[in-house]
């Protein structure tokens, strides 16, 4: 891939990033008529006369809270990452281009887009415009500014993309040597719903609890939208979008978690043998097309220019390799309404409007857990799913040499995995099978193999069934007790069997006699005090490196398990003296000068996966995060939530830390959706100005 980006041409010019800029702003509203309230922990509740009003308050209230990180998704979404961050960032803008992402917005935005999302996207560009000119001095590239409402349709393209597994396709094609686009990516999540008939009040309880990445451009931001055109919604987003991504409204909410049906097709062509360009399809040789394009890189005080060829079959992006000549295919690739959708779910009232909205089939992933107050619990596996011909082995590489394999088509939202009012009274998702997704025959079946859905169960699924089950009503308490759950069900579902590490006889290997001990005493839970959690912690980062072959393998063999063993204390001994280490010795959370033990480990229902950090210890980098809790009532919901650090990414604000404590403590802070209240608890009124 270094290749790929080599230097060919110098356009040379001095970089000052924090360089004085004046936008010229197409304003359209009066900033004085927006009110921005900060309630006790600095969540920015916004209040105008319309949504595009809402929206410019909204830009601006997340660019006072993290204005550099809104700044690196946009310029990723853009292409332009490297002139900021050099080779790092030409990764990203290599793919923009060769998704055509840019000409993709440029076709459709006129056309797909209604008029009143596009004066929400207005609204937010004017807001994040204004503030840039404001604050100049925080701008990290001033050819970012303007921001423009296609510049961040194309951002949110980009995102789908990745979440479709554009990044995963193109590293598997250059052999592993594309770097993943982690920082981009979303991950797990827990949903669940119960309705009045499982619970013990009759209301229908909410869980919204996404487990993302602790920081970044898919770390979540909580926000409370309020407009004199009905919308009025408590949730929460990421960086660069004009909407709640999910939340709950006065009528209705929703929950995300990540699903893995098939979203992309790999393709590989039939070259003509003395062409490079030239690909048999259908008894005739096709000509690729081929686009040249510069990808400007930082380098030091200047900008250089890498040139790179780009090519396009009837499949779609198409990239040369050693290995042959591969295509690649995806729905998302094919629609710009992502963020509209979303924002159709933030105005509706009821299951009608939300269904309508979810007919748009914009969004190309995601599992939907929905609840409302007239008791409608409901969940589908959502996808941009093609109709694909039986016959092909859709899972592998494909044949890109006849139009049999070319899928034009989608299949409608009523053929995809779907409960509505299960007489269970409950719907969930952990990432696992969505035929798995209530209790008994109502449970989704699988009635086309060819869209590749996931069979699989979890510890989090096996752990949310073994609570359940025994509740004949279901209470409130219980429910946040499910949801804060941190202990592995009784058998690990792990996606390879590692019960030979629990299974080793302490006196046949005396030299790990006490790690054994320590791994058979545990309870299986992930508290930070917990010696057992912290051993296996320890264990846990230790088969990480090695776990593509206990992948193929399917288990962890007993050699294998005394290997790990040893490997593990030898660390323990060499980074801490000892081996009777609590978790919240070794895993901390972590943000400026504040470390606190974290509890946690992965697969739990409340999960925590971490890096490396310092002095043998790991911090937190991704797992519970973003909790929203809903009870909906006669007299309307009510709201409890928790971010994992607080509402602010600038390390000078009070909110940068201000969570963190009661997001260990598993504690939450009251919410509302009612204006009177949010003005009469308000610590700080202003204007976006």
């Amino acid at each position: 891939m270094r290749k790929l980006f080599s230097i060919v041409f110098f356009l040379i010019y001095s970089v000052n990033l924090t360089a004085q800029i004046k936008i010229e702003l197409e304003t359209y509203r009066d900033p004085n008529q927006i009110d921005i309230i900060r309630d006790k922990w600095g969540v920015p509740h916004i209040f105008g006369k319309t949504d595009a009003d809402v929206a410019y308050g909204l830009a601006w209230a997340h660019a006072e809270d993290d204005f550099e990180t809104i700044q690196l998704s946009l310029m990723a979404g853009n292409g332009m990452l490297a002139r900021y961050k050099g080779r790092e960032g030409a990764q990203v803008d290599y793919i923009v281009r060769l998704l055509r992402i840019p000409e993709l917005v440029e076709d459709r935005y006129e056309r797909d887009l209604s008029a009143d999302f596009k004066k929400v996207l207005q609204g937010y560009c004017e807001g994040l415009n204004a503030y840039a000119e404001k604050h100049n001095n925080e701008v990290l590239l001033k050819n970012l500014f303007p921001v423009t409402p296609k510049a961040m349709i194309r951002y949110s393209v980009l995102q789908l993309c990745i979440l479709s597994g554009a990044d995963k396709a193109l590293s598997s094609i250059f052999g592993g040597t594309v770097p993943l686009l982690e920082n981009f990516k979303t991950q797990g999540s827990n949903a669940f719903a119960f309705n009045s008939k499982k619970t013990t009040d009759g209301n229908t309880y909410l869980a919204i609890n996404a487990h993302q990445p602790l920081e970044g451009p898919v770390a979540f931001y909580e926000a409370h939208l309020n407009s004199e055109e009905g919308w009025n919604i408590l949730g929460a987003n990421f960086p660069g979008a004009p909407s709640i991504l999910h939340g709950v409204n006065e009528h209705l909410g929703w929950a995300h978690t990540v699903n893995e049906p098939d979203k992309l097709d790999v393709y590989q062509l039939e070259m003509h043998p003395k062409n490079k360009n030239q690909y048999l399809f259908d008894g005739n040789w096709e000509t690729l097309e081929v686009k040249e394009t510069r990808i400007p890189v930082k380098f030091k005080l200047m900008t250089l220019s890498a040139i790179r060829d780009l090519h396009w079959s009837k499949y779609g992006p198409t990239i040369i390799t050693k290995r042959g000549t591969f295509s690649i295919r995806m729905p998302a690739q094919m629609d710009i309404r992502g963020l509209e959708q979303w924002y159709r779910f933030n105005k509706a009232k009821n299951f009608t409007e939300f269904k309508a909205a979810l007919e748009m089939r914009a969004i190309p992933g995601y599992n939907i857990v929905y609840a409302d107050k007239y008791d409608t619990i409901y969940y589908i596996s959502n996808g941009r799913i093609p109709v694909r011909p039986k016959g092909y082995n859709w899972k592998s590489t494909l044949p890109g040499n006849t139009s049999k394999t070319l899928w034009n088509e989608l299949h409608p939202i009523s053929a995809l995995p779907q409960v509505l009012q299960p007489s269970s009274g409950f719907v969930y998702n952990t990432n696992h099978s969505p035929f798995h997704s209530t209790e008994g025959k109502e449970n989704p079946v699988i009635t086309d193999s060819t869209m590749g859905y996931e069979t699989l169960e979890n510890n989090r699924s096996k752990r949310w069934e073994a609570l359940v089950q025994p509740l004949n009503k279901v209470s409130y308490e219980d429910f946040k007790r499910i949801k804060f759950d941190r202990q592995f069900p009784s058998t690990f579902y792990f996606p390879y069997n590692i019960d030979s590490l629990f299974l080793l006889d302490e006196t046949t290997y005396p030299d790990i006699a006490d790690l054994i001990v320590q791994l058979k005493n545990w309870d299986k839970k992930g508290d930070a005090t917990n010696i057992g959690a912290g051993t296996f912690f320890m264990v846990y980062h230790d088969i990480v490196p090695k776990r593509s072959v206990f992948m193929k393998q399917g288990f962890i063999g007993l050699e294998d398990a005394v290997g790990i063993l040893r490997s593990t204390k030898a660390t323990m001994l060499q980074q801490f003296n000892r081996t009777n280490l609590q978790l919240g010795e070794v895993q901390k959370l972590v943000r400026g000068n504040v470390a606190l033990p974290l509890p946690g480990l992965p697969d739990l229902l409340a999960p925590m996966y971490s890096i490396p950090y310092k002095d043998g210890m790991y911090k937190g980098n991704q797992g519970d995060a973003y909790i929203e809790l809903v009870k909906f009532t006669k007299d309307g919901p009510i709201i409890e939530s928790v971010n994992v650090y607080g509402a602010s990414a600038r390390k000078d604000s009070p909110h940068y830390t201000d969570q963190m404590q009661m997001y260990i403590d598993q504690k939450t802070k009251p919410m509302t959706l009612n204006k009177a209240t949010v003005y009469q608890q308000a610590v700080k009124k202003y204007h976006p100005l």
